[in-house]
């Protein structure tokens, strides 16, 4: 039998890929009692930075000007 507890939701999983703040809160909140869930916020965290980089310069070059 699986244990559900150290997985991260997809909802909590886009949530911190869209605001990294709450990935990283997510992560030092979750480090100690639930590894893999705390891995797997950080990862999420940390992929939407690139991201919105790459967003705000599309943005920024191709469709604001």
């Amino acid at each position: 039998m699986k244990d559900n507890k150290d997985t991260l939701s997809a909802f909590w999983f886009v949530i911190s890929n869209a605001v990294r703040p709450i990935g990283f809160f997510l992560y030092f909140r979750h480090r100690k009692t639930h590894p893999n869930k705390a891995k797997r916020a950080l990862t999420s965290a940390m992929i939407g930075v690139p991201i919105a980089i790459l967003g705000g310069y599309i943005m920024n070059t191709f469709i604001l000007n």
